[in-house]
């Protein structure tokens, strides 16, 4: 079957992050045994992955590179911030780059990574790990199927089989 939008999608992929010398650094896979399973078309995934695997059928291989505008953006030397010690009061200090999950004022989620700790605030970077990266994926679609009704109301996959795990 082929990926539409509305789908089902089960993959596997390794994932490497391209050098400037050209050489690559394995970063993460998802296997057979634990594949990556997404609704098509939802807005999970980065745009430009879904439009690499878009013209894509089950057991079909791909091969394909992400620059960083089309992944996680570039760097953005801006979006540093520092929160202040009384933040962390009763809990200990984060070590230098921990990654911490954060909340603003609209109740959006997203993650900082400690740059450093100064003596009045803990020095956060709000780019995305990835950010400013080459992103190469590889890897094979196992499965493509329609996404049930309940998927689509909730909005996301449960699981490669259409029932979510537990």
């Amino acid at each position: 079957m082929k990926i539409a939008s509305q789908h089902v999608v089960s993959l596997t992929y390794d994932l490497y992050i391209k050098k400037e010398d050209g050489t690559e650094d394995f970063v993460e896979s998802a296997t057979q045994e634990q594949p990556l399973t997404f609704l098509f078309g939802a807005g999970q995934m980065l745009p430009k992955f879904e439009e690499n695997l878009s013209t894509l059928s089950t057991n079909d291989t791909y091969d394909f590179e992400l620059q960083p505008e089309d992944a996680y953006g570039t760097v953005d030397e801006e979006a540093v911030t520092n929160l202040p010690l009384e933040m962390f009061q009763g809990n200990e200090l984060p070590e230098i780059g921990a990654v911490l999950p954060l909340q603003d004022n609209q109740g959006n989620h997203f993650q900082g990574q400690v740059l450093s700790i100064a003596e009045d605030s803990v020095i956060i970077d709000l780019n995305h790990p990835m950010a400013g990266q080459h992103l190469h994926f590889k890897g094979t679609i196992l499965n493509v199927r329609p996404a049930t009704e309940e998927e689509l109301s909730h909005g996301h996959a449960h699981g490669a089989d259409g029932h979510q795990g537990h």
